[in-house]
Order: structure tokens, then sequence, then C-alpha cells
């Protein structure tokens, strides 16, 4: 019997090697090499006698049409994926323990299924007896969904053959395994072996499939990162487990733009959309107080007023602290330097608190000019007029830059009864029609800083 062959293969990226070693020559990570056993050969090198070989084709000659959505019933979910689910696609949901993965989709097959749509929920991790129980508690399911709870990806993948179902759920790829290989389920080349099944699967046969992620303590899926490659859509689930409200982000998306966002609140009965989540992030909002500053984010297409909240205090000790939560911790040293700098705060003494309210998280840099006037505004403990909204990029050397959707973020401030607007003056000049909003241009952070 021949000896069976041994491979490393890299827990990050999925590079392959015949030995082990301390970096990945791939991704330049340390110590993520694992070791498995190499999958036998099923089929040998060259091709089939009486078979033809696939020729290229003129570009010119291929004929496309518009893609068939299918519509999941959450309007939410639908702008993500950005428009519905696209039938013959495979798609990634990915998030933390209990964050609401297997609810939200629970609660797409209970719309599909009741719209006429045949559905296959498959299980790797709970009995049908759980499934149904968690079932009942959000909602009723008026027509048939089929439950199968299997593992073995053979058995898995005859039962999608047999029942041809419209949409499938896949929860979790970690617990899925195929018996040609020897390593356990959850491994590198168990992920990748699934994943490359079911996406024949779901070509070959026009079936929409979702599939269920683990992550890790970093925050992103368990596996190689060749699987966020392979599937057509990666899909996101932000926010606190303590928390109320849930971010659904779209970070790939072969059918649709990306980084659009999807507003969830955790319920007794399910996820519940929120429809308008500038008004809700804004609730509650203190008035009146120094510190607090409202900002707009454009989320894809969609413009979003959240509050950052700024606590400037003396510090005692030789090393002030700094923390920032939502918002990039290193930004925020890199605004608060630029404040030092071009204006002559001495921040150096003092600790800085920044935290971005309703637990969302937001990268996009239109929102330094509301971090840097918050943390003005808790230095000098004035606050700012509680009709005001701010959106800026700001530069090392202290210049404000335009920046995108200037339009947009204007008129859903001015939806929500906002009467001021500090902006960058090249966003002033490119308006195309004059808004019913006072429009306070800057150049730089020091006119900016004028409106304390």
């Amino acid at each position: 019997m021949a000896k069976q062959k041994t491979v490393y293969f890299c827990s990050e990226c999925g590079h392959e090697s015949s030995k082990w070693m301390g970096q990945c020559p791939a991704c330049k990570q340390w110590n993520t090499f694992v070791e498995e056993k190499a999958a036998p050969a099923t089929r040998k090198g060259g091709a089939k006698a009486g078979k033809t070989s696939a020729s290229p084709m003129n570009i010119s000659q291929i004929t496309i049409q518009e893609e068939e959505r299918i519509s999941t019933g959450i309007r939410e979910l639908d702008r993500v994926l950005g428009g519905g689910i696209v039938t013959g696609s495979l798609s990634l949901v990915g998030g933390d323990p209990g964050i609401g993965k297997s609810t939200l989709l629970l609660q797409v097959c209970r719309n599909m299924a009741n719209a006429g749509r045949k559905v296959l929920y498959i299980s790797g991790e709970e009995s049908m007896q759980q499934i149904k129980m968690r079932a009942e508690r959000i909602g009723t399911f008026e027509q048939e969904m089929l439950l199968f709870c299997e593992t073995d990806l053979e058995e898995i993948s005859n039962v999608i053959l047999k029942t041809k179902p419209e949409f499938v759920v896949l929860d979790s790829i970690q617990t899925m395994y195929s018996e040609e290989l020897t390593s356990a389920a959850g491994s590198v080349s168990q992920v990748r072996e699934v994943t490359s099944r079911m996406m024949r699967i779901a070509k070959e046969n026009d079936i929409a499939i979702f599939i269920v992620g683990h992550v890790t303590k970093e925050g992103v899926v368990a596996g190689p990162r060749t699987l966020e490659h392979m599937v057509d859509t990666v899909l996101y689930f932000e926010g606190e487990r303590e928390a109320a409200y849930r971010i659904l982000r779209g970070v790939k998306n072969r059918f649709g733009s990306t980084n659009e966002i999807g507003v969830f609140e955790m319920c007794g009965n399910g996820l519940m959309e929120v429809e308008n989540p500038s008004k809700t992030m804004l609730s509650g909002r203190p008035l009146d107080a120094s510190g607090s500053v409202v900002v707009c984010s454009m989320e894809g297409t969609r413009p979003i007023l959240i509050e950052i909240q700024a606590l400037v205090s003396p510090t005692s000790f030789q090393m002030p602290r700094r923390t920032a939560v939502g918002i990039d911790y290193n930004r925020v040293n890199l605004l608060m330097a630029v404040l030092e700098k071009r204006v002559g705060y001495q921040l150096g003494g003092c600790d800085a608190y920044v935290n971005l309210a309703g637990g969302m998280r937001l990268g996009e840099p239109a929102i330094d000019l509301g971090i840097i006037m918050a943390i003005a505004s808790s230095y000098k403990n004035t606050a700012l007029p509680e009709d005001t909204i701010i959106f800026g990029e700001v530069g090392l050397v202290g210049e404000v830059r335009a920046v995108s959707g200037g339009e947009a973020r204007i008129k859903e401030a001015q939806k929500l009864g906002f009467k001021r607007c500090i902006l960058p003056q090249a966003n002033v000049e490119a308006l195309k029609s004059r808004p019913r909003i006072q429009l306070m241009g800057v150049s730089n952070i020091r006119e900016a800083l004028d409106y304390i």
C-alpha cells in the first residue's frame, strides 16, 4: 500500500506546501501552517477519449441577459444583496456566535416558503426539533419547508439534487465533511472541498445557496481565505451581542455594489428591519452637551446620520489614555495629532475617549471633521448647536477635503430637521441646487473650530 502523502496548508490564505514553514510566503502571516493528509487522486490527467475540449469564444458572440432575482421578503437584506437573491449564486454569511445569522436565514426561508418556493434548510449543528422550536418563535410557516440534518457532503449533495429546491441554507460550513478527505471537519481542505462542491451544484442547477460561516477571534470567517474568493457574495453581521441593533454589511457582491448595509433590531420574534436608521441612531441624543456631534456617513448608496461622542479630561498619569469604540483607533490618534500641531491644543496631558453611538462601526474618512469637532468641543467644554451636522475629510496639514455624495448627505440631514451643515468648501461649490439648509463651507480645521 502506498504511503499517504502529507501536505501543509496556510489557514489564512490556503497556500499549500510540502513542508512546514514559519511564515507563509503568500500572505506573510506567521505560524499559520497546519498539517493535513493530501486528498486522493480521483482522476488522471489528460483528456478523455472521444471527448472534445471546449474552445475559446469571441466576446462579441457572447449574449448576456439580466440575472433573475428572488426577493427575500426582507427589504434591508434585498438592499444589501443588490435587489434580491440571484438564482445560481453562492453566498457566505459570517458573524460572531449568537449575532443572528441562523435567525435571519430562517426568516428568509419562511418568507420564501410562504411565497410558494421550494426551500431546503440543512443543519449540521442543530436537530430538527431545535430548528422547529426556533422557527415557531419567529412566525408561522404557511407552506412547507424541508429540513435535513446531516454533515456528510455526499448525502447533502444527493438530497439537493434529488429534491431540486430553489433556495438552500447550509448551516454551517465548518461542520460539513467529505469522506474522500482524511482531515477533520472544519479543516482547510474540508472547507475548500465543501465550498467547491456547493458552487458546482449552485451553478449547474440554478440553485441559490447560502452558507453560514463561523468567525475567528479576529472577526474573519474561519478557514482558508480562498473561501471568500470562491463565493459570489460575502455578508458580515456586526454588532455587540448585548446591543439591540445588528448591522448586515456586504463586503463582496458580484451582482451589486459593495459596502451596502442593512440595519436590524433583535426582538423576541426574530430580527426586525430598521427602516430609518438615521432617526433610530439619533434617538435619545443628549442636547446642549459638549463633545456630542452628529456626522453623516455614506454606507454604499445610503447616507446615515450618527452621533459621535468625545470625552477629553486631564490625566494624572504620565501616559494619557486613548480609547476608540466603533472608530479606527489609529485614525483618532492621527486626528488628535493634527489638532495639537495645527491648532495648538495641548492634548498630550489629557485622556481622550471617542465613541460611536448605536453600536455601529464606521471607517469612512468623511467623519474625520466630526471627530475633530467632537474632541475640540469636549476639550473647550463648549456644546455645538443641536441642529448642526458635520462631514468632511481632514488631511495631515489640517485641510478639509471634499467627499463624495455631498448632496445626498445634505438631503438626509434636511429630512431629519437639521438647520445647519458644516462641510468642505469644495462640496459647497459643487452643489447643483441650493438646499433649504444653512451651509457653512470650511477649507481647514481652524475655520471649522470657529463655529464652536
